[in-house]
């Protein structure tokens, strides 16, 4: 494999084979929580490739100055500045949208999946490789958040960003159980499912 090639693994591999949420089962809170339609799961999604990708480089970029006894605290002040800008960028110019997300968002400063790809990836690598590891993993989150809202909004609310899919004579089709959380589990589990089965076949064919 080519150098350029293994950099692009990193990008790559966050998407799909070591997705955080559909592969690695990790950030399954708030992909549970905000995922009850497309948009909010869209607006999670990129707030955290937000914080994951200036986190993962800013971490990189100062990792030979981080006492190993203290590394914890400090990722936790990195990622927690970066939630701090989203959170009132949020707050100031997207205020709907903030309003039902509610605490999840400072909450991303204790999201699993940042704290791990700062501790497992950019305490470890070069800025440009944790870049493209920060943005693979973010974009991973979105696919998967974004799917799990958009499956629960369609079913559970015969909508899609809000207008609705079905038409006046299908009303009854849209189901509540899918905006509830066991409805929300059943998709993630679902699109496990599937991920897994596309992986193997994938894993099969190479």
């Amino acid at each position: 494999m080519s150098r350029k090639n293994s950099k692009m693994g990193y990008l790559v591999n966050g998407v799909i084979k070591e997705n955080p949420v559909l592969m690695l089962v990790i950030g399954l809170c708030p992909a549970l929580a905000v995922s009850t339609s497309a948009i909010n799961a869209l607006g999670m999604g990129i707030a955290v490739l937000f914080v994951l990708t200036f986190s993962n480089l800013t971490i990189s970029l100062i990792r030979k100055l981080i006492p190993n006894e203290v590394r914890i605290p400090i990722f936790i002040i990195v990622i927690s500045t970066f939630v701090t800008v989203i959170d009132y960028f949020m707050h100031a110019y997207i205020p709907e949208l903030y309003s039902n997300l509610g605490v999840f968002v400072p909450l991303i400063v204790v999201n699993c999946i940042i704290l791990g790809r700062a501790e497992g990836f950019a305490s470890k690598h070069n800025p440009f490789d944790a870049l493209l590891d920060g943005l693979g993993s973010g974009f991973g989150f979105i696919l998967a958040i974004f799917l799990i809202g958009a499956f629960r909004e369609i079913l559970g609310s015969g909508t899609f960003f809000g207008v609705p899919v079905f038409g006046q004579a299908f009303t009854k089709i849209p189901v509540l159980f899918f905006i509830l959380p066991p409805g929300g589990y059943l998709i993630i589990a679902l699109l496990i499912v599937f991920m897994n089965i596309y992986k193997h076949r994938r894993e099969h064919a190479a």
